[in-house]
């Protein structure tokens, strides 16, 4: 039986980010779906009450609700926090994490610690100032040095929405050593100045139940490589079965 996959989207984006690769997982005959997490579906929603723990409480309630085992957890960027924690938690469901270009949760440090302090700063100020959200990039930015087509760029930017502030300003807490867990993480090289990547996915790589991949692809790899980035999430899946 074909593991199940559950795809995460990242900051300011919806599960329609992922529709290119969830076609393509079930024209593979793997079960394939992408959820909006609590505040993303609407960017003028009140946020106030939505923190990382909302995230991950809402996809554990997902697991439970429908009683998914063997999950293939897969999350992009911010969402790697929220996988990473579901699966800290749901070691019964979730089967196998994967990180694509995806910040790693860390006990007692928020997303935005892993920026430097003076952006992190910054960053916070931002999201104080638009009522909680923390505003979305433009296409220009988007799509700087990110192997998408001017196209790309302006559709993907059209359909961001303010990220609720609260889930990258909160500590996470972590029950167990990220170490132990059955993970990938997918490198997407175009997103990197000279290959180099954060010192903390790095470490990872000595950890045993880790394994590492890389991709010709920028920081939206769903939407400029579709077909490599589901022939690798196909490769790891079938592996870990």
């Amino acid at each position: 039986m074909k593991r199940e996959f559950l795809l995460l989207p990242g900051a300011w984006s919806g599960a329609w980010l992922w529709e290119s690769v969830v076609r393509r997982l079930g024209r593979r005959g793997f079960p394939a779906r992408a959820i909006t997490l609590r505040g993303l579906s609407d960017g003028r929603a009140d946020v106030s009450d939505v923190g990382l723990e909302t995230h991950v409480n809402d996809v554990l309630a997902l697991l439970r609700a429908e009683d998914l085992r063997g999950v293939v957890l897969v999350g992009h960027s911010y969402s790697g926090l929220v996988a990473g924690l579901v699966a800290d938690r749901a070691r019964d469901r979730v089967a196998h994490t994967v990180f694509v270009e995806a910040f790693l949760p860390h006990h007692g440090r928020s997303m935005l610690h892993a920026f430097p302090e003076r952006q992190r700063r910054q960053e916070l100020q931002l999201i104080d100032a638009n009522q909680g959200r923390w505003p979305a990039p433009d296409h220009t930015v988007v799509g700087d040095g990110q192997d998408l087509t001017g196209a790309q760029a302006r559709w993907l930017a059209e359909r961001l929405v303010g990220h609720p502030g609260r889930t990258v300003a909160e500590p996470v807490t972590l029950r167990r050593p990220l170490a132990q867990q059955r993970a990938s993480y997918v490198v997407c090289s175009r997103d990197h100045i000279g290959g180099r990547i954060a010192a903390d996915v790095a470490a990872m790589r000595a950890a045993p139940t880790w394994d590492f991949h890389t991709l010709d692809a920028g920081h939206w790899p769903m939407i400029s490589a579709p077909g490599p980035l589901t022939d690798l999430l196909v490769r790891i899946a079938g592996r870990d079965a």
